[in-house]
């Protein structure tokens, strides 16, 4: 069940309230009996785990990027290495 915000509007409280999708707003501060206003408050949602935008897509051309170890400690893309071999 998603937890929702309210401010009471006569003793300034802030209550986080357990509701289901389906209940109805509240109306009443539980500490003053005061009118309450719901409150639209920044989501905690995160997609984990692989298939979303952010951990396979949004390394800009599309393409899940590996890094490999280049011999000297520092490590590169394998992306960024394709762009940099040359043909004989």
């Amino acid at each position: 069940m998603p937890v929702y915000e309210y401010e009471c509007l006569s003793c300034g409280k802030v209550h986080e309230i357990r509701q289901g999708f389906n209940d109805e707003p509240l109306n009443e501060c539980p500490d003053c009996n005061g009118s309450l206003k719901k409150l639209i408050s920044m989501s905690s949602f995160v997609l984990k785990g692989s298939g979303w935008y952010k951990t396979d897509y949004a390394s800009g051309n599309g393409k899940k990027t590996e890094n490999k170890d280049n011999g000297n400690g520092s490590r590169k893309d394998k992306a960024e290495e394709s762009t940099h071999k040359t043909s004989v």
